[in-house]
């Protein structure tokens, strides 16, 4: 009796068209997937409408108010500036003494060191609306590259420029705050002498009010 013994099956030739799992898991996790994620934004700034209306209206007040400080006695009352400009300074100057005859006779200097700083504190803020009105207007994102029509019509301006925008922006808001903290220190320390002869009524809406 004859025996017969089954034969091999024939090997398949292996196909370079077929990939393991593991394959399979580095072909998904390859570099395409970070070519395809969304590019990081840059950093932008815009102002509030808020800050906007208080520069508009506090940086005229205070150019006209340092103007009054520096130029003393000319536009104190007798003098050749006084009018019309600067009329509503006779009744302030005897609400707040600082600002009428009495400091200026006794040679105070607190009311020209503080008229000074209101030349830096009003170029500061001057120096942060020029680099936001600027760089916004002309459409570049601070690195002269152009920005897109959608920054410029938000009014925003971005990169470097937006940076140094809001560092001289913080700078000049920390000097308003220490400068309105120091003049009430300078009240509180002297016993309230330029301002303690006011009524309660007449010193808030005619100094508080105005600080």
């Amino acid at each position: 009796m004859v025996s017969t013994r089954s034969s091999p099956a024939p090997r398949q030739p292996k196909s370079d068209n077929i990939s393991s799992p593991l394959s399979t898991s580095r072909l998904s996790s390859s570099p395409t997937t970070s070519t395809t994620s969304s590019p990081r934004r840059g950093f932008s700034h815009r102002p509030t409408r808020l800050t906007l209306l208080w520069l508009a209206v506090s940086l005229p007040l205070v150019a006209w108010d340092t103007a009054y400080v520096l130029l003393r006695p000319h536009t104190m009352p007798g003098g050749r500036l006084h009018r019309p400009l600067w009329v509503p300074y006779d009744l302030y100057g005897r609400v707040d003494h600082v600002y009428g005859w009495k400091a200026y006779d006794a040679g105070t200097g607190f009311t020209a060191a503080q008229g000074t700083l209101n030349l830096v504190e009003t170029a500061l803020y001057a120096v942060y609306l020029t680099l936001w009105f600027w760089g916004s207007g002309r459409g570049t994102d601070g690195g002269g590259r152009k920005a897109g029509a959608a920054k410029v019509r938000a009014g925003r301006v971005g990169g470097r420029r937006a940076a140094v925008a809001v560092v001289v922006g913080l700078s000049a808001c920390v000097m308003t705050f220490s400068k309105t903290v120091l003049y009430w220190l300078n009240e509180y320390f002297s016993g309230f002498d330029n301002i303690g002869h006011n009524s309660l009524v007449a010193l808030i809406w005619l100094w508080i009010i105005p600080k």
